[in-house]
């Protein structure tokens, strides 16, 4: 951070830009809202959002700086004698809120260049309609309102900073006055990190500072120096901690510096956590760089932090197959590849804003869209369940998390079962918390300051269902379209990618699996996984009979046995015979008609769709709907 004109260090952006808009006259009342429980730099000192505004940005432009909080009520944080002092808690004694604004008020009218802070704003000015607030409430919104318009108030050198997690726990009516400017604090960047990471933790060496600032997009830095830290106020020290990792390890290659690099990557941790996450077993990575199992154990320790931020409301996805491990489905890994490439290529221009999966359930949707993340080298997490469980602090909630989202850019958010959480909306029986949700989540989806760097993914299998405005491009770029296997080929690469990815044997040549799934038309790539694991079931109960006895723990290891019985062509048959897949015809070709009227691209489409005209499309798909309507 490059300090100012003046020779003082300079004030992070948002911090200047309040100062600026205050000079300019904008405003006089300010709103602080986002990341505003972080830690923030200035020169080499961080500092707590309330310390930072008293000590830094106000303290020598304000005679006067007060505190209202519901906890504490008011505090005088500097000017004034302690007679003075205790004659303004004197007059405030037994006072309510309105009674309060009025003291203020009166002061700082009579004094001029006063401050206010107002931590926790939205216990005192809630998100709620005026005629919902008790009496108190709306004379304290009323003062705010007031001070905010009054000139001789503002000329007498006066301020109002107001501090909120999110704009959704404030009165939107307060938020809608011209003079009342709200401020966003943002989610550190990679230089923040970086600077965070050589404060907090001096002694790491330079290339796993750069290392660790890469890998921990999406934390504050108050989580991080929680990582970090070389000498924390409680609990053990660096020092410490690399005794206790060093004794765990004995024994271990290369003990004494692996040791010393997670030592550096746990503070905060109790001894019993850091016992249950050293393990002297595991193995170092190929390349033999103890750096690689630190970054692991960071990643660990990130992604525990952010679900836990986000109270349940993401999950992170681990695929752990790419696209290799997918049978079938070539048009659509060629596109995937098309895609991933334009992310690793850092060719955000060409990226696409959104994927949007469309196909009859049990079609590969899902994980063939998490072996793409794999493949792309994205991070992805899972946007769950949010308009069933995000009830009161609905939004506050959704702005946390999308925050988080795009700190942690370039990431995938993903939304199975989209027709769920953007389905058309009816009446507003939750007070339009829904709508409210979706529309901030399509505001999301179209910034184009996230292009490459958030790319969203809806899953689901009744398009029709889905909010029209939600698909159109500049949100969701890409509509793939998933279809069950076609022909007898498609079906057995489905199969035989299923009997790998699983390591099952099989004792019969490809063209037997070729032929065996000729009779396996109509069977969705579920389907077709499920009888694969039936056949493999049926093997090891074949073996379970033919050998009764249980063998000695390690027979198999010293007979060389294989782990997982071969399926035999008889065993296959068998499976084939016995399984029965779903009978729902009428709802599957209603929903490959609606992935054809989807799709973006006609090549991605089965040769039997390829030709239809769109008004054919139309005309099928109402033909089905009736078949499927009661």
């Amino acid at each position: 951070m490059s300090p100012g004109s003046d020779g003082r260090p300079a004030l992070p952006a948002w911090a200047e830009t309040l100062r600026q808009k205050y000079l300019a006259g904008e405003a006089s009342v300010f709103v602080l809202y986002r990341n505003v429980f972080d830690r923030y730099r200035v020169g080499e000192r961080y500092y707590t959002l309330l310390p930072f505004l008293s000590e830094v940005l106000l303290k020598d432009n304000k005679q006067h700086i007060y505190e209202l909080s519901v906890d504490l009520g008011v505090r005088v944080i500097q000017g004034g004698s302690a007679e003075e002092k205790a004659e303004l808690y004197r007059h405030l004694e037994g006072k309510g809120l309105n009674g309060i604004f009025e003291s203020l008020e009166r002061q700082m009218r009579g004094q001029g260049s006063s401050a206010l802070l107002i931590p926790y704003a939205g216990t005192l000015f809630p998100a709620a309609e005026l005629h919902q607030l008790s009496l108190e409430e709306r004379g304290a919104f009323t003062a705010l309102h007031r001070w905010s318009l009054d000139e001789q108030f503002a000329n007498r050198d006066n301020v109002v900073i107001l501090v909120s997690e999110s704009l959704a726990d404030l009165s939107p009516a307060l938020l809608t006055h011209p003079r009342v400017l709200a401020i966003a604090l943002p989610m550190p960047d990679r230089a923040d990190r970086h600077a965070a990471i050589r404060h907090y933790s001096p002694g790491m060496p330079a290339a796993e500072a750069e290392l660790l600032a890469d890998h921990t997009a999406g934390l504050r830095l108050i989580q991080l120096a929680s990582i970090v830290a070389s000498e924390a106020p409680q609990g053990m020290s660096q020092t410490q901690r690399r005794t206790l990792i060093a004794s765990l390890l004995q024994g271990s290659p290369q003990a004494a510096e692996r040791a010393e690099k997670l030592a550096a990557i746990t503070a905060g941790m109790t001894p019993a956590e850091i016992r249950q996450i050293v393990d002297p077993t595991r193995a170092l990575p190929e390349s033999g760089d103890p750096a690689g199992e630190m970054m692991a154990l960071v990643r660990q320790r990130k992604r525990e932090l952010i679900e836990k931020e986000c109270a349940g409301l993401i999950e992170f996805i681990d695929p752990r197959h790419g696209l290799e491990s997918v049978g079938g489905n070539e048009p659509i890994k060629s596109e995937l590849l098309d895609i991933a490439r334009l992310i690793q290529g850092g060719e955000r221009a060409r990226a696409p804003m959104g994927l949007l999966a469309v196909g009859p359930m049990g079609s590969g949707k899902t994980f063939v869209i998490k072996a793409f993340l794999k493949e792309a080298g994205l991070s992805g997490i899972a946007l769950k369940n949010f308009r069933s469980k995000w009830v009161g602090s609905t939004e506050a909630n959704l702005d946390r998390v999308l925050a988080t989202v795009k700190a942690m850019g370039p990431i995938a958010l993903l939304i199975d079962e989209g027709d769920r959480s953007f389905g058309r909306q009816g009446d507003d029986a939750d007070g339009g918390t829904s709508s409210r949700v979706i529309a901030r989540l399509k505001e999301f989806m179209s910034d184009p300051e996230n292009r490459g760097q958030v790319l969203f993914i809806l899953l689901t299998n009744r398009p029709d269902k889905l909010d029209t405005d939600i698909k159109r491009p500049g949100r969701l770029d890409r509509k793939i379209p998933f279809f069950y296997a076609e022909t007898a080929a498609e079906r057995a690469a489905v199969m035989g990618a299923v009997f790998e990815r699983y390591r099952v044997p099989v004792d019969f040549p490809e063209a037997h699996l070729l032929a065996a799934c000729e009779g396996l038309e109509g069977y969705s790539n579920a389907d077709l996984e499920a009888l694969a694991l039936l056949a493999a079931e049926f093997a090891e109960r074949a073996q379970r009979i033919d050998s009764p006895l249980p063998s000695p723990p390690d027979a198999r290891v010293r007979t060389g046995a294989a782990a997982t019985p071969a399926v035999s062509r008889e065993v296959l048959a068998r499976a084939i015979e016995d399984f029965m897949p779903p009978q729902e015809t009428a709802m599957v070709g209603y929903m490959e008609m609606l992935a054809v009227a989807e799709t973006s691209r006609r090549s991605l489409l089965p040769q039997r769709f390829r030709s239809l005209s769109a008004r054919e499309v139309q005309e099928r798909l109402a033909e089905l709907r009736r078949q499927i309507q009661p």
